[in-house]
Formats: C-alpha cells, sequence, structure tokens
C-alpha cells in the first residue's frame, strides 16, 4: 500500500536530528512530527520525577508507552498493505491510551509541573482522536474497495 524507501538525513548538528525522508505527504509529516514532539515532552517529563523505587517503575512504563506511537506511526506510514497499516495504527493507539492512565498516575502522585503535565494530556487525547479517524477511514476505504 504505502511503499516508501527510506533514507537518513542530516539535519543540524546541536543537537544532531536525523530524519527519514520518506513519501511527503503534509498531513502525515505533520503527525508524525507531532509524535516525536510528544515522546520528546514524555522523555522530559521523565527526567523531573524524582529518584525514588515508585517513580522509577512508573516512569519505565510512560517512557515505554509514551515514546512508543511515532515509531509505531512511522511503520504504519511504510505498511504493506491496507490491512498491516490499520494494525499498526492500532498499536499507537494502543500506546497513547496506556500513556493516558499513566499521566494520570503521575499526576496524583508526584509533584510535576501542572500546566506542562496538562498540555501533554491534552495533546495525547488529540493524537488519539486522530489515530481513530484515520482507524475508521482506513477501515471504510477497505470496505469500499472489496465491496
Amino acid at each position: 500500500m504505502i511503499n516508501a524507501l527510506a533514507r537518513c538525513e542530516f539535519l543540524g548538528s546541536e543537537p544532531a536530528r536525523w530524519r527519514i525522508a520518506m513519501a511527503r505527504n503534509s498531513r502525515t509529516d505533520e503527525l508524525e512530527e507531532r509524535l516525536v514532539e510528544f515522546a520528546i515532552d514524555i522523555v522530559t517529563l521523565v527526567g523531573q520525577l524524582p529518584h525514588s523505587f515508585q517513580s522509577k517503575h512508573i516512569a519505565t512504563q510512560l517512557l515505554h508507552s509514551g515514546t512508543a506511537a511515532a515509531p509505531n506511526y512511522g511503520e504504519a506510514r511504510a505498511a504493506e498493505s491496507r490491512a498491516d497499516f490499520i494494525h499498526k495504527l492500532k498499536i499507537a493507539l494502543k500506546e497513547l491510551n496506556e500513556t493516558a492512565i499513566w499521566l494520570r498516575i503521575i499526576g496524583g502522585s508526584f509533584a510535576v509541573d501542572a500546566d506542562f503535565l496538562t498540555r501533554l494530556v491534552a495533546e495525547n487525547t488529540e493524537l488519539c482522536k486522530i489515530l481513530v479517524a484515520s482507524i475508521q477511514t482506513a477501515r471504510r476505504n477497505n470496505k469500499a474497495d472489496q465491496g
């Protein structure tokens, strides 16, 4: 479905950034960038947590789920079929759903920047809505192609 041969491209040096240059589509590029920025913000939040047994456990879980949506979306963009695309989008959505729970736990358990956490929760909600709409559209298109 989406065949994209990727190439790495260096984008500056402070800090060093790499971009995968795929078939360009402004909406999909924008969503991927939002997911990457969200992952970076999750890393920042985890860095603000206190150093304790409890926070280490939660930080590990949040790092896993909160940074997984971006690469899973990247995989979806390179899906081999529409079914594969839908499956990979659903994995990204599951990771964001898990992240929402961890963010609520952090908000109730630790003293963190409330505005930053509120912004993360809002962005997570928006990203979930976008992925749900994308999954629904892909399913409709899949049915139309088969029907």
